[in-house]
């Protein structure tokens, strides 16, 4: 016979649960009892703006006082109360939700800044107490209450003698956890959680006129941009990340449809061009703060940034410190991503001047960004920016010209955008460009070599990058020129080494003997293999011996040891310009230099 009946939930199995494993730090029970506290000064206001309430000139605030002495911690606030029966639902039943109630009750006048959602957050309270009393008054005409628990299965309940309105909790804090009965651990923890609560939180509340609250109840991302002056934009960044460094810019997030969604997400000034700097952007919900970096809202590229962002519309879980997997998330998430990549369009077009003088502090950010997401890449593609051998910002369109789609009736090669990774290494490559009137990139941040590969990839029709020093373009020659087979003899004689391939060209650049070119991606492949490890960093080289020189067409003009040792000193000088030479190398290039100087004097 078939039976149906409801499930049954024992709190003697429950609690020790919840007290270990419902939230990810201990310190979030301040958290979750003030912003218990701020939804029950909300409740009141929306009950006084209906008419069903009365409310005094009494400032809503939320009062938390720290005794030592009594190793007791006490929250208290001045909203809506609690009758005896709202107690035993809200209180004394697990998981049952006062303001899901209370929205469900007034859904018609909205639910607007209520926090709370699954009516767990109270037994937080027992991560650090031993014991825990609360003592509430209603709105209502109702006796005040005094409840108590020591977080096990039992309580007691009874009429106390309160005679304001509103909830006191009063936690006793045991022994293990006495770090919250400090006054200034206190103070940090309401900065860290509950620095833009809605309403004013003090702590040791003196009452002499010269109390300040802990928090900002209208944070900065709350007001609309035309609002806030930069001064403002500023400080605000100061204050919530204690950087004194001004941002280069900011992107203000201010939107209510199709979700709502407020916050500021700011570029902060690079510290070190090296690195990919993790910045901090804190996520809030109504104002209460969630945690840092949530990887559902904030894409991992807008991680280097620093920021807040505040959006109601999140789907927690029950600890408030994760996201429920839920397509909302990445509407919003693809959202900011949005308005990120309009902020930089639109400084690129509107600023041409700010956008290049900021750019060294996001390239970066910018770079990582379209490896990351290619709805980003999209967006922001026609707008990165490229520090040219003359020193001037250039697009890949400015250098190339504008590449359109080809077709498979119309195919062409991509276009050759040559690249300078060292501009002091590659010095020699760099005079000869610049002499025949050819451009470069200066391409010389760490994330460049996996940039290029993926514009290579992502735009294969348009454009291949090569090193400068990995091939000899065209216009540097002064013809097509034969091999000549002499020239070629005599250095593979003089350097003796089978890894090495030699070539001649009749360069237009008479001064430069000899040059050294590494295929582009071989070079590649063998930094790749060098990184994980797998490679000793060897690579083939051509040697390029320019046919044009004067020292090397007297080459063939001399006898055997002095003609080898002119060959050996061209290869090595060409080294020395391919590459920062060995300790065995450099002592190789004294020496012969030594040994020129000899011949010179004598």
């Amino acid at each position: 016979m078939k039976r149906e009946g409801n499930i049954k939930i024992s709190s003697e199995n429950m609690m020790p649960i919840i007290k270990k494993w419902l939230y990810s730090d201990k310190d979030i029970f301040l958290r979750e009892i003030v912003a218990n506290g701020v939804d029950a000064i909300t409740k009141l206001k929306k009950l006084v703006n209906m008419g069903e309430a009365t409310s005094d000139d009494e400032e809503y605030c939320i009062k938390i006082s720290v005794d030592k002495k009594a190793k007791t911690l006490t929250v208290e606030d001045n909203g809506i109360g609690m009758t005896a029966e709202e107690v035993e639902n809200y209180i004394t039943q697990i998981a049952f939700s006062g303001a899901s109630d209370f929205i469900k009750k007034y859904e018609n006048a909205g639910g607007d800044g209520i926090i709370g959602h699954f009516g767990l957050g109270f037994y937080s309270v027992y991560m650090v107490s031993e014991n825990v009393e609360i003592f509430t008054k209603s709105y209502k005409d109702a006796p005040a209450v005094h409840w108590e628990s020591d977080g096990n299965a039992t309580y007691s309940i009874e009429e106390c003698d309160k005679l304001t309105r509103g909830t006191k909790i009063v936690l006793h804090v045991s022994a293990a956890e006495k770090e919250f009965l400090e006054e200034n651990a206190v103070k940090n923890l309401v900065k860290k959680y509950c620095s833009f609560m809605p309403y004013n939180v003090y702590v040791n509340y003196k009452g002499d006129g010269n109390d300040q609250p802990l928090n900002s109840t209208v944070p900065m991302y709350v007001k609309t941009p035309k609002d806030c002056t930069d001064e403002e934009y500023k400080k605000f960044y100061t204050d919530t990340f204690m950087d004194y460094t001004d941002p280069i810019f900011w992107v203000h997030l201010n939107m209510d449809y199709p979700f709502k969604l407020k916050g500021i997400l700011y570029f902060p000034k690079v510290r070190n061009k090296v690195e990919l700097e993790r910045g901090k952007v804190k996520l809030y919900c109504n104002q209460v703060f969630i945690a840092d970096n949530i990887k559902e809202v904030i894409p991992e590229f807008l991680m280097l940034l620093n920021g807040v962002i505040d959006c109601p519309d999140i789907p927690l879980n029950v600890s408030r410190s994760f996201l429920q997997n839920d397509k909302q998330v990445q509407k919003i998430s693809k959202h900011i991503t949005k308005k990120v990549a309009d902020k930089l369009v639109a400084l690129f077009k509107n600023d041409r001047e700010k956008f290049e003088a900021c750019w060294d502090d996001v390239a970066n950010f910018v770079k990582f960004g379209c490896i990351k997401d290619k709805d980003f890449y999209e967006k922001v593609k026609e707008i990165i920016i490229y520090k040219d051998i003359n020193g001037k910002f250039i697009t890949l369109n400015d250098l190339t010209g504008d590449a359109v789609e080809q077709t498979e009736t119309d195919k062409k090669e991509p276009n050759t955008v040559y690249y300078v990774s060292d501009l002091q290494q590659q010095a020699q490559y760099v005079k000869m460009f610049k002499d025949e009137g050819l451009n470069a990139i200066i391409c010389d941040n760490f994330i460049d070599p996996h940039f290029l590969s993926f514009m290579e990839y992502s735009a294969a029709d348009k454009y291949r990058f090569m090193r400068i020093d990995a091939d000899i373009n065209g216009a540097l020659k002064s013809g097509e020129g034969a091999d000549d087979s002499v020239i070629i003899d005599i250095f593979k004689t003089a350097l003796s080494d089978d890894k090495l391939t030699i070539k001649t060209e009749e360069l237009k650049n008479k001064e430069v003997p000899a040059i050294i070119t590494v295929d582009e991606y071989m070079r590649r492949y063998s930094e790749i293999g060098q990184f994980y490890g797998m490679s000793d960093g060897e690579i083939a080289k051509t040697v390029i011996v320019n046919t044009a020189n004067p020292v090397v067409e007297k080459l063939k003009t001399l006898d055997g040891e002095k003609r080898d040792f002119v060959a050996n000193y061209i290869y090595t000088l060409a080294l020395s310009a391919y590459k920062k030479l060995s300790p065995e190398e450099l002592d190789k290039l004294q020496k012969d230099s030594l040994k020129l100087l000899s011949y010179y004097i004598d």
